[in-house]
C-alpha cells in the first residue's frame, strides 16, 4: 500500500531530528549533573567518558585499522546532508527545548539509557562477558523500581553499578567479524557494514521497539527516538561544533574517530 504523503512527510521530518547520532557523541554529556548521564543517542558514534572517547576507547597508533571507504564521494554528500540537518533543524529544536529544566532533561536521559539495559546485557551474554551482564540486570531492576521507571541512577549513585557499553555490532567484531566498508547513513551517521547490521539487530531487541503498539510500531518508534536525540543534543556542550572548528577535514576526523573508538570497544 502507498504511504500517503503526510505520513511519509512526518516521517522524514522524525529521520531529521535523528540526524543527533551522526554528527553528536551519543555520550557526550556525561558531565551534566547532578547524576550523570550515559544515553544512546541513538546508537553513539564515540565514546562513554568524554567528547570523543576515553583513552582506552583508543587503541595505540600501531592497533589502528583503516576501514575501506569505497562509497567515499557518496559519504560525504550524506555527511554534509546529516551536517545541515544538524545546524538548521535538530540544533535550534534543541536550543528551543531548552526552556525545560536540566534536572527533567537530565531524568528523560535517564529513562532512555535505562531502557537500553536489556539490550546491552543480552550483547554482554553473547560476548560471554558475564559480569558486565550482571551489572546492567542489576542496574535495570534498581533503576526501574528505585529510579522511579529509570528517571533516576541510584544503580550509578550509590551502588557504583556503571553503564557498559555494550551492542551487537561489538558483539559481531567480538566473534572475527570485520567491519566491512564505512557508510555515513542518512538521518543516523557513521556506521559500517557490520555495525548497520547490528542496529537493525539492537532495534529489533529493544523494549523502546517493542512497546510500541503493532499498528503504529515505526512511527512511535521514530518519534520516541526524535525525542532521545533532541534531549540528547539539548545537553550537549556543542562537541560537533568544536569539531568543525578545529578539524581540517571533518568528515575525515569523524570517520578516523568513528573506525577507531568502534576498533578499541571490541577489544576491551
Amino acid at each position: 500500500m502507498p504511504i500517503p504523503v503526510r505520513l511519509m512527510a512526518r516521517r522524514l521530518l522524525l529521520l531529521a531530528c535523528l540526524s543527533v547520532s551522526g554528527v553528536l557523541p551519543a555520550h557526550a554529556v556525561d558531565e551534566v549533573p547532578p547524576t550523570g548521564i550515559s544515553g544512546e543517542p541513538m546508537d553513539s558514534a564515540f565514546s562513554d567518558d568524554t567528547s570523543l572517547g576515553s583513552e582506552d576507547d583508543f587503541p595505540a597508533d600501531e592497533d589502528f585499522s583503516v576501514v575501506s571507504d569505497p562509497l567515499e564521494k557518496i559519504n560525504r554528500v550524506t555527511f554534509w546532508f546529516n551536517d545541515k540537518l544538524y545546524f538548521y533543524l535538530l540544533k535550534p529544536v534543541a536550543r528551543a527545548y531548552r526552556v525545560v529544566p536540566e534536572s527533567i532533561r537530565v531524568s528523560v536521559a535517564n529513562f532512555f539509557t535505562n531502557l537500553g539495559s536489556p539490550v546491552r546485557g543480552v550483547n554482554a551474554v553473547f560476548q560471554m562477558k558475564f559480569a558486565d551482564a550482571g551489572n546492567e540486570m542489576g542496574r535495570f531492576i534498581i533503576n526501574s523500581t528505585m529510579g522511579i521507571g529509570g528517571l533516576f541512577d541510584p544503580a550509578e549513585k550509590y551502588a557504583g553499578i556503571r553503564e557498559t557499553d555494550e551492542d551487537f555490532g561489538q558483539t559481531l567484531g567480538a566473534y572475527g567479524a570485520g567491519p566491512g566498508f564505512y557508510i555515513v547513513l542518512p538521518f543516523l551517521g557513521p556506521s559500517s557494514l557490520r555495525d548497520g547490521v547490528g542496529m537493525v539487530v539492537d532495534t529489533g531487541m529493544s523494549p523502546l521497539y517493542n512497546y510500541a503498539e503493532r499498528e503504529e510500531k515505526d512511527n512511535q518508534y521514530l518519534v520516541l527516538k526524535a525525542v532521545e536525540a533532541v534531549n540528547t543534543v539539548s545537553l550537549d556542550k556543542d562537541t560537533y561544533e568544536s569539531i568543525k572548528r578545529d578539524a581540517l577535514d571533518p568528515y575525515q576526523f569523524v570517520r578516523d574517530a568513528y573506525v577507531q573508538n568502534r576498533q578499541g570497544k571490541i577489544r576491551k
